[in-house]
């Protein structure tokens, strides 16, 4: 089984706007299913498609399944059997040997930055945080893909 611990942050537009980033991914989000914090997601790049599956969020921690679907089959989905979707771009930072994934998001939710980074454990300490890192949301349910995307 397979767990995700993350610790997801607001980012600083002003400062984020002012730094060179390295080039993003345009992703297509949308949910198929959300009861409860269990979700099952459908998402896709111009390179392929995925299905993920993920619980109800426990402190920062909850399983997660995620398996690669043919790229039309993602799109279809996304298109036909979505209710809530999202566009947004991800940006991937590698900044004190963690990976940082900053999801910029589009069309409604313009404006919004989140930072996201995976831990080892919950009590994983991040030593140094990028400048452009704000206030933590971790534990804000608003700041889930799934609640964003209603």
């Amino acid at each position: 089984m397979a767990k995700e611990i993350e610790r997801k942050y607001l980012v600083k537009n002003q400062i984020w706007d002012k730094i060179i980033k390295p080039d993003f991914t345009l992703m297509h989000q949308g949910y198929i299913m959300d009861a409860q914090g269990t979700t099952i997601r459908v998402r896709y790049t111009d390179e392929k498609g995925l299905l993920t599956i993920k619980s109800n969020q426990n402190g920062i921690s909850r399983d997660e399944f995620e398996y690669e679907i043919p790229l039309d089959d993602a799109v279809y989905i996304f298109d036909n059997l979505c209710s809530k979707k999202l566009i947004k771009r991800r940006y991937k930072i590698i900044y004190f040997e963690k990976l940082w994934e900053v999801d910029v998001y589009l069309g409604k939710l313009e404006g919004l930055i989140i930072a996201e980074i995976e831990l080892n454990s919950e009590d994983e300490i991040i030593i140094e945080s990028p400048i452009w890192i704000g206030d933590e949301v971790s534990y804000d349910i608003k700041y889930s893909n799934a609640s964003l995307a209603s």
